[in-house]
């Protein structure tokens, strides 16, 4: 499954803070750079199990300033706050782009409920 979800090219968007992926049948994801640092796939940020998951906040300014292939199967983000340990594999990159408008709501809620407030 995960060749059919591999991107044929990432850009990086550095001025609007955007990674877009751009896949063979003409699809594309644009995703925002403080959404892909709030979701990302390392323990620092999902924990070790279901529950520990850490709410990231204070993440909006931030952006990509590395993209490092990882085998065959994904990359590894670099961003501006020292963030650099998640592998992002294809479908996870896929599940994000898919699911964008979901998450991101649902992150929003996640940062009200605990008193956050995003500082565009």
């Amino acid at each position: 499954m995960a060749a059919r979800q591999r991107p044929t090219d990432i850009r990086l968007h550095r001025q609007s803070r955007e990674l877009e992926l751009v896949y063979a049948d003409g699809r594309h994801h644009r995703l925002g750079c403080e959404f892909l640092r709030v979701h990302s796939p390392s323990a620092e940020v999902r924990g070790h199990g279901p529950g520990q998951e850490v709410l990231q906040v204070g993440k909006e300014g931030v952006n990509i300033t590395a993209i490092e292939p990882v085998g065959h199967y994904g990359i590894r983000l670099v961003f501006s706050d020292g963030h650099d340990t998640g592998i992002y594999d294809w479908d996870y990159l896929h599940h994000l782009g898919a699911h964008r408008d979901r998450l991101w709501h649902e992150y929003l809620e996640r940062l009200e409920a605990a008193g956050h407030r995003r500082g565009d």
